[in-house]
């Protein structure tokens, strides 16, 4: 949620803000109205349940006909109190409602523009010149015994797969070696709950433009998560959390769920773009001004997991109508996928700021005052997409797949994955 007072200082901020996005620049009025109304609406309420109590004292201390004509201006009176408490009230979940439409402030270093309006900020490794026809994922998958959407579209329906023999095994790898890194840095381990309540949704911004590719459990109120971000920003909610505990960081195992709404036709091959998948989640909880700084570390966290795979990649800067509600700046890193010849997203790494925080209530008391924390969030590894980048990139021309040096240790010490026929 935005800062109530930036909204009545600086309204041209936000209004800048959700241009640079894309979304609706009159909806800050829109807020901002609603916000004096609101704070009207407390005072006249305020008022008159001030003159209630007194009037209240005055009878008490009256008698007869006094009394009787104090009593019922005290019934007016209450009226009038019930109808300024309505109005109150509607004004109030008014402004709540829309209050919460409005994305985060974005970071004046990020680019502004859409989806195609990235900056690349670095390219590590080349692409690879292959001395024969490189099959796609899918095929080696096939080969290998590693990977079987057909029978998942007979199970489950399209965009769903199975990951079987060195395909599992592969997942498993890379999840440890993901948390092995995790906690060398110092994270917490976690595996969280993937069903939350509306709360957590909401709290975590999506809810609003990203509520098309929720999955929801109508039956008991519930949301399945697209990621562990979500529960893991709501794990200290309605908490004070102590200045000198910061940064609380978290590492997450979870499966994911994504509606994938109005991606019909995009990436229906193989397993880049799914319903359902698993994904290491990084999460910190810091002081607000510390945020930049842990950006960066976790990007560069991002960086080492994906140097050990040996994969190409680069890192942009994502433009602001391409970054989400939660996020003022977001990095992502792009694994080089040979068969498509373009890059693709594997990791991102998103500031919110203190805006996640306000949402959910999570605050730090330092030696001057309590204040929402900052949270930040970054994926350590997407197990589809990183399987895709690791299968493509590391294929020989017999179908077989050459293992990253560091992987090998989880994998039974196998250097490479063979096709089974």
């Amino acid at each position: 949620m935005i800062d109530v007072q930036l909204l009545r200082n600086s309204p041209d901020t936000l209004r800048a803000s959700q241009r640079d996005r894309g979304e609706d620049v009159a909806l800050v009025d829109e807020v901002l109205h609603l916000d004096e109304e609101r704070r009207t609406a407390g005072t006249a309420f305020d008022e008159l349940r001030a003159a209630q109590k007194n009037i209240g004292k005055d009878v008490a201390k009256a008698q007869g006909e006094e009394k009787t004509a104090l009593l019922e201006q005290a019934k007016t009176l209450a009226d009038e109190v019930k109808a300024a408490q309505d109005r109150r009230d509607v004004i109030a979940a008014d402004f709540d409602t829309k209050v919460l439409a409005i994305s985060n402030v974005v970071d004046d270093a990020a680019p502004r523009g859409g989806e195609e309006d990235f900056v690349v900020l670095e390219e590590v490794g080349t692409p690879r010149t292959f001395d024969f026809e490189p099959r796609d994922h899918l095929e080696l998958g096939e080969m290998l015994g590693a990977i079987d959407v057909e029978r998942a579209a007979k199970v489950s329906g399209s965009r769903f797969y199975y990951l079987t023999g060195v395909g599992a095994q592969l997942e498993f790898a890379l999840v440890n070696m993901a948390m092995d890194l995790a906690m060398d840095a110092g994270f917490t381990l976690m595996v969280p709950p993937v069903l939350v309540k509306p709360t957590a949704m909401e709290g975590t911004g999506f809810l609003g433009q990203a509520a098309e590719n929720v999955y929801r459990v109508e039956s008991d109120d519930l949301y399945l998560v697209g990621t562990a971000e979500v529960p893991l920003a709501a794990y200290h909610s309605d908490e004070i959390l102590d200045a000198k505990q910061l940064p609380l960081r978290y590492a997450a195992f979870s499966s994911c769920f994504r509606r994938e709404a109005g991606t019909y036709g995009k990436d229906t091959r193989g397993i880049i773009r799914v319903h359902q998948f698993d994904k290491v989640e990084m999460f910190a909880f810091v002081d607000p001004a510390d945020a930049l700084a842990e950006h960066q570390r976790l990007l560069a966290w991002e960086k080492d997991f994906l140097n050990l795979l040996e994969v190409p990649y680069r890192v942009i800067d994502v433009a602001t109508g391409d970054l989400g509600a939660s996020a003022t700046r977001k990095f992502d890193c792009e694994a080089w996928i040979p068969t498509q010849g373009k890059y693709r997203e594997v990791t991102s790494a998103s500031n919110c700021t203190q805006f996640q925080a306000r949402r959910l209530g999570v605050r730090m008391r330092g030696a001057d005052q309590t204040q929402p924390v900052s949270t930040l969030n970054g994926t350590l590894c997407a197990i589809p997409r990183t399987i895709v980048s690791i299968l493509e990139n590391h294929q020989n021309a017999d179908g077989s797949v050459t293992l990253p040096a560091a992987l090998r240790p989880y994998m039974r010490n196998r250097s490479t994955l063979d096709p089974i026929a």
